[in-house]
């Protein structure tokens, strides 16, 4: 089966086309000479050199139509806040049939914030022997236990909840007080709310601690994971690389878990789900450790990292630091330690997330260049990038794919119009990236749906056709962890459902 079709020797078409632009400039305006060079534009546009099938046509016009109605709303989802633009969003034709396509896999997601965060609630917080206390900063902790817990410091004494819920009439305000404190999203105005980078990731790093003794828990932990793949798959998504801390994971009794079972658990509900869903490809893992940790701290994470590794190989993928760029060391910082795989003889992948930030010229604002000199796989998000000319030749060259995670980016107040998002220009010119939603369940989304509307619609403009949607689909398999063979089983899967979705869609 054909994955992809190309259109022949495309680059020297487009070199013959600027040459014949330069040659004959000085002649005045030619309408042909123009109608030349915005074909070359859009040949450039990520996936302007896939040949559409007829059917495929079809539906690209279909969806050029509802798009340009789109382009008209007012006012414009991708121009607003995602917390007040969800419900625009929701109500979008674009957005239905960007629900139904097949989006391949998800590259960038991260533990704990991969589900809706009421499931959490609803399924966790009523389970027996769950206790909360309140901290002095307003946010909440969890425990599960089968006595009462010893006093957290900074925190209001511990409540079971059974026992106050069984005193209410009415818990719904109570759950969703607690659903408050586990998410970034809100109804109030956003900007108000949120003003500043700083207070966004106080919250931000509040609510993941909030959610911490709950997911934590081995039978929630099993569950949760579970659940975040029901909502992916829910999503038309067929392939999951999680960023996960593997933490100690813990009992009723207090006891825990190390690494290698929390690993191992992972793997094992990959394959239940799996099992369950045949079209499902599956998942890997990418380990994480918080980036402000000291050398020694890193130096047993990489060395962990490389012992799961030789233990895990088909659910491992590779090494990567997570938290807020601006705050934590740099790579350089690091620069000795992550040399150790390569010093052992050891092939541990890089994923680093590198240009989060819009600091330019600082320590931090080099992760770019000192990411791709580590030899990264891919960067996470890579908003920067567009500042650091070498690092994107370099991405461009080596066929380093930046994971651009479009409503993150901009809850967390690096972008506030999507159309001025720097992927736009990265897909002007077919530069490698995948689409990913980071902390879904964090910010009100889910799945990959609401962070592809705001990439097509958004930064994608009037350009972006069905053939960006393709070849984005497609680039969430080419640039992820899998072997050759498995990327050419998973294109064949996902080819099969994409040519379903297009005859479904198409007249």
């Amino acid at each position: 089966m054909v994955v992809s079709q190309q259109r022949p020797h495309a680059a020297a078409a487009a070199a013959c086309l600027l040459l014949g632009y330069l040659c004959g400039v000085l002649a005045g305006p030619d309408p042909r000479q123009r109608e030349a060079l915005i074909r070359l534009e859009a040949s450039m546009q990520t996936g302007g050199q896939l040949e559409l099938s007829d059917a495929e046509r079809q539906l690209d016009a279909l969806l050029f139509k509802l798009k340009r109605e789109e382009m008209a709303r007012a006012p414009f989802p991708p121009a607003v806040h995602f917390f007040k633009a969800r419900d625009l969003i929701r109500a979008s034709p674009v957005f239905s049939l960007l629900q139904k396509m097949p989006k391949g896999g998800a590259l960038h997601v991260h533990d704990f914030s991969m589900v809706d965060v009421e499931w959490l609630v609803k399924n966790a917080t009523h389970r027996p022997h769950c206790y909360m206390c309140s901290t002095d900063n307003r946010s909440i902790r969890f425990i599960f236990s089968s006595r009462w817990p010893k006093p957290l410091p900074h925190c209001s004494p511990w409540i079971l909840l059974e026992n106050l819920r069984a005193k209410m009439l009415n818990t719904t305000d109570f759950d969703d007080s607690i659903v408050g404190n586990m998410t970034l999203f809100t109804d109030q105005d956003p900007d108000a709310v949120y003003p500043s980078q700083d207070v966004v990731w106080d919250r931000f790093e509040q609510a993941f601690l909030a959610v911490w003794g709950l997911v934590t828990y081995a039978p929630v932990f099993r569950d949760y994971y579970y659940q975040g793949l029901t909502e992916l798959y829910a999503d038309n998504v067929m392939y999951l690389e999680l960023r996960a801390l593997l933490p100690e994971i813990y009992e009723l009794d207090g006891s825990t878990h190390d690494a290698a079972w929390t690993l191992k658990t992972y793997q094992e509900v990959t394959r239940r789900f799996t099992a369950d869903h045949p079209d499902f490809f599956g998942a890997r893992i990418i380990s994480t450790i918080y980036r402000g940790v000291n050398a020694s701290m890193m130096t047993r994470a990489v060395e962990k990292a490389m012992e799961l590794l030789r233990d895990f190989p088909d659910i491992l993928a590779g090494f990567d630091m997570v938290g807020r760029e601006d705050r934590g060391r740099p790579l350089w910082f690091f620069r000795d330690v992550l040399s150790l795989p390569a010093e052992r003889g050891v092939t541990l992948p890089f994923f680093f997330h590198a240009g989060e930030t819009n600091l330019q010229g600082t320590d931090v604002d080099q992760n770019l260049l000192d990411a791709l000199l580590m030899n990264t796989s891919r960067i996470g998000h890579g908003f920067a990038l567009l500042r650091h000319p070498v690092a994107k030749e370099l991405s461009r060259k080596r066929g380093v794919a930046v994971e651009v995670c479009p409503i993150s980016n901009q809850v967390l107040k690096l972008v506030n119009d999507l159309r001025n998002h720097p992927a736009a220009a990265l897909m002007s010119e077919n530069h490698p990236l995948v689409i990913s939603s980071d902390d879904p369940g964090m910010f009100g989304a889910s799945g990959l749906s609401y962070d592809f509307y705001e990439a097509f619609v958004g930064f994608g403009g009037m350009r972006s056709r069905l053939g960006s949607l393709k070849e984005l689909a497609m680039n969430s398999i080419r640039y992820s962890s899998l072997t050759p063979e498995q990327q050419q089983v998973a294109l064949t899967l996902w080819q099969r459902r994409w040519d379903t979705f297009v005859s479904e869609n198409a007249f």
